[in-house]
């Protein structure tokens, strides 16, 4: 049975290395209130709301975790080694949730001490939370921001992330090959999404087993769509939806992942519904030819600007620069986007452990765009492709029947 879930080992190991680094910068505490990186650092998944809700990882001591009292079961249920926790009713109460929260930070025994915090309020600050600052509620204590810490701790992932990222991609391709198949002219995207991303799903549940559960907030366990790129909308990189259904002739750009832990690889590719034209050959060999050129670019100790570099040279070689519109890729894990940013302004340097996506496109305002991404694991060696999907126009080509 493949590894769908990280081991409590690993958890532990992740708060270590977080007391490691405040007792490097004198902290004697880290409070969190980033969904993310709560799940990052307990393993627990929750939907971050207006209800303030926050991890706390001390020097010393157990790890707490305060927010609202939906949330107390259910996190001693997913983080047993969350052994303390607090709760309140909910937002905004009789009692204001940042009252209560300086009130245990003083119980803790915080009251005058130096905490790194990831937002300065207190609270994450979604779906309309508004509220004093918990600086306000505890004058005496020192916030430093320190948001930072777990995004480095991030950056590099374990043998067990890569694991899990590698078997998402798995389900990623079964979800995109199931699309490619159901995609007909005729057809609006979304029930071709819709009917890909559940029988992808269903294999993957049926194939995983009993123990596998989704972590993410989300419908499907393996989806694929095309998220409204479609024929002219392809060149709108981070399109919603598309009125219209699919026509021959159209080029087509997709996504797909799968929710395996929590991580999720990225896959995705441009598709040509009948006979590509002589026009849209050109433009998809030209954004091959950049994906190919990022792809050799990538290896431990390179810029991540070298690789945004090496694609913007294709790109200005064969005359296609003003349909840039974005940088060569990002970082994967837990989220869709993270560092590191394989842009042109960023000269940090890729290390064995980083795991990215290679995906630079071209985009034609009222004609088309042309991406494809794939996942790649930054190695000791060199890159390894953590995606298998073809790549080849031919490949990628739907019959218009």
């Amino acid at each position: 049975m493949p590894k769908i879930v990280l081991s409590r080992s690993e958890y532990e190991k992740r708060v270590q290395k977080i007391r490691e680094e405040l007792a490097r910068r004198q902290l004697d505490a880290l409070y969190l209130t980033s969904d993310t990186s709560i799940l990052y650092a307990s393993g627990f998944s929750h939907i971050s709301t207006e209800r303030p809700a926050a991890l706390l990882v001390p020097l010393e001591g157990d790890v707490v975790f305060m927010g609202p009292v939906m949330e107390r079961d259910h996190i001693r249920a997913c983080a047993p080694q969350v052994k303390r926790v607090y709760s309140y009713l909910d937002y905004p109460g009789e009692k204001h949730p940042m009252d209560l929260f300086a009130g245990w930070l003083r119980e803790i025994g915080l009251a005058s001490k130096a905490i790194g915090i990831d937002s300065i309020a207190g609270a994450s600050g979604k779906w309309g939370y508004s509220g004093p600052d918990i600086s306000e509620k505890l004058p005496e204590a020192r916030f430093v921001k320190a948001r930072d810490i777990v995004e480095n701790l991030r950056l590099v992932k374990s043998d067990e992330e890569v694991v899990l990222i590698k078997e998402s991609a798995r389900w990623a391709a079964l979800a995109h090959s199931l699309l490619q198949e159901f995609t007909k002219p005729g057809l609006w995207d979304l029930e071709i999404s819709l009917k890909a991303s559940l029988e992808a799903s269903r294999e993957m549940k049926r194939k995983l087993g009993p123990g596998y559960e989704k972590t993410k907030w989300g419908l499907a366990c393996a989806s694929a769509n095309y998220r409204g790129q479609v024929g002219e909308n392809s060149a709108v990189p981070h399109a919603i939806s598309t009125r219209r259904k699919i026509r021959k002739g159209d080029v087509l750009v997709t996504g797909a992942g799968s929710d395996v832990g929590g991580y999720s690889a990225e896959l995705e590719r441009t598709m040509i519904v009948g006979k590509p034209t002589d026009k849209q050959k050109k433009y998809f060999e030209i954004m091959v030819e950049m994906q190919g050129a990022a792809l050799q670019a990538f290896g431990p100790d390179v810029m991540c600007s070298d690789v945004d570099k090496a694609t913007i040279n294709v790109a200005r070689e064969r005359g296609v620069t003003e349909y840039l519109l974005h940088h060569a890729g990002h970082g994967l894990g837990l989220e869709g986007h993270e560092p590191p940013w394989l842009d042109l302004g960023n000269d940090e340097l890729l290390k064995p452990g980083m795991v990215v996506s290679c995906e630079p496109g071209i985009y034609i305002p009222g004609y088309a765009g042309f991406r494809h991404s794939d996942t790649v694991l930054i190695t000791k060696q060199g890159a390894q492709l953590v995606t298998s999907y073809p790549r080849d126009l031919r490949s990628l080509t739907i019959r218009a029947r």
